[in-house]
C-alpha cells in the first residue's frame, strides 16, 4: 500500500464513544498520513457529553465530533476509506459520573496506544497480508499500565 494519506473508517454500532475517540485520536496521531473518519450501524443523535468533555480535556478539536451514519461513506462522493476498523462490542459504561469517566479515560488509554502503534506502522512497505497481521497483532495487545 503506497499512499500519501490514507483514508480509515472507525466503525461501531452508535457512533458515539469508541469510534469518535478513534477517530479523534488518528487525526491528531497521524496528521499527514492519516484521515480518519467514523460512522455507526445506528448512530444516536449525538455524542454523550463523556465523550466530548474527554477529548476536549486532552486538547482535541470536538467541532468534527457527531454521530453519523455509515450511509454517508456509501455514495459516490464519499471518501474511498483504505482501511476499516470496528471498535464496538456494544458494553456500555455503567454506574456514578465518575465511574463513568473512569472507563471513558481508559477507552481512550486502550486506543490511543493501539492506534500509536498502528501510526508508526511502515504500511507503505506492507503488503496486505503482513498489514492486516500487524493490525491483528496490534488489536490483541493488552492496555499498557498506568
Amino acid at each position: 500500500m503506497t499512499k500519501d494519506c490514507y483514508n480509515v473508517s472507525f466503525l461501531c454500532t452508535g457512533n458515539s464513544a469508541r469510534s469518535i475517540i478513534a477517530e479523534a485520536i488518528l487525526n491528531q496521531e497521524g496528521a499527514g498520513k492519516f484521515k480518519a473518519y467514523s460512522a455507526g450501524s445506528k448512530p444516536g443523535t449525538a455524542p454523550p457529553p463523556n465523550t466530548l468533555d474527554l477529548l476536549e480535556g486532552l486538547n482535541h478539536d470536538i467541532g468534527f465530533a457527531r454521530s453519523k451514519s455509515w450511509d454517508e461513506f456509501s455514495g459516490p462522493d464519499a471518501p474511498k476509506m483504505d482501511l476499516v476498523f470496528t471498535v464496538c462490542d456494544n458494553a456500555a459504561a455503567e454506574g456514578s459520573e465518575a465511574v463513568k469517566r473512569i472507563a471513558f479515560a481508559e477507552t481512550y488509554r486502550m486506543l490511543r496506544s493501539r492506534i500509536s502503534i498502528f501510526v508508526n506502522l511502515p504500511i507503505a512497505t506492507l503488503d496486505r497480508m503482513a498489514l492486516q497481521r500487524n493490525v491483528d497483532t496490534i488489536g490483541k495487545a493488552p492496555a499498557p499500565a498506568n
